[in-house]
């Protein structure tokens, strides 16, 4: 994820990475995250904080869906540093430069401090509107796996106040963890959110069946959620995944991302994702031609 960032980030334009992990993983990411940083020209900063929660229902929260998860729930108070971040979960892929969602937060009206993607565009298709057994936004839910945050409005809200009564009224109806809660929240108080289209947050459950996500621009941000980059399951997540980690910086883009996914992937496929190449390198092609022109420039 963060190397995907790194790949097609617009013009060497500093980034700013929030790592949270783990005690037993914090050592790795330095050293991964500082040999990138001297490869790269350091265009990039990082800090890295240890996991904090609540310490009241401190291991449930832990254990609430995946490991980790919850912690965007708390991340008003854990950084209280910062104004705002794209929260993004450890399965996506940057297909566009960071910046592009990033100037959605002017998109924000006056109450709006957090931006997300609806779960579902096919209400036949909608976990939500189906199965839920909680309140959720909309008419379709939201899926929590990229999220903007304007921390400063959150705290303003007292954030954290709202949630830990959502989390002991509905702890036992909580199927997706804290995603859930968000919904409950945001079902409460829907002027809060900023809802952006599907293709900044795409799952296999916009194209496997059909495709239901129009992405008229291209897929901006891949989810493999489901373990969809480690599977064979929609061979096109997992060769964006796959070419992304093997992908070494100051190298070609064309030739060592797109033209190796366009080569690797077998069509015509069963696969209806697989189907959609062109919307997933629509914005690495347009990224490799600008740069391209800049270098000839």
């Amino acid at each position: 994820m963060i190397k995907s960032a790194i790949i097609f980030n617009r013009n060497q334009s500093p980034l700013r990475f929030v790592v949270i992990a783990e005690e037993k993983l914090k050592l790795n990411f330095m050293e991964k995250l500082n040999d990138w940083q001297e490869i790269t020209g350091r265009i990039f900063t990082y800090e890295i904080h240890s996991l904090t929660f609540p310490r009241a229902n401190k291991d449930e929260w832990r254990k609430l869906f995946k490991p980790c998860a919850a912690q965007r729930l708390f991340l008003p108070s854990l950084l209280q540093h910062l104004d705002a971040v794209l929260y993004v979960d450890s399965d996506t892929v940057f297909l566009s430069p960071v910046q592009e969602i990033w100037a959605m937060f002017q998109s924000f009206n006056a109450s709006q401090f957090a931006g997300m993607a609806p779960e579902h565009e096919d209400t036949n298709a909608g976990w939500y509107n189906r199965f839920a057994r909680h309140p959720y936004y909309g008419e379709l839910g939201v899926n929590s796996g990229v999220m903007l945050m304007n921390l400063t409005r959150m705290r303003d809200f007292r954030w954290e106040e709202h949630i830990l009564p959502i989390y002991r009224e509905y702890r036992l109806q909580l199927v997706w963890g804290d995603q859930d809660i968000l919904n409950v929240l945001f079902h409460y108080n829907p002027d809060r959110l900023y809802i952006f289209p599907c293709e900044w947050n795409y799952r296999a459950d916009h194209c496997m069946y059909m495709s239901v996500c129009d992405a008229p621009d291209g897929v901006k941000i891949i989810h493999g959620n489901r373990g969809y980059f480690h599977s064979r399951a929609q061979p096109i997540f997992n060769l964006i995944y796959s070419t992304i980690e093997e992908f070494t910086f100051r190298t070609d883009v064309y030739s060592n991302f797109i033209r190796t996914i366009e080569e690797s992937l077998v069509l015509p496929s069963n696969s209806n994702c697989d189907k959609l190449l062109d919307k997933f390198l629509q914005d690495p092609r347009k990224h490799f031609k600008e740069n391209q022109y800049e270098e000839v420039t």
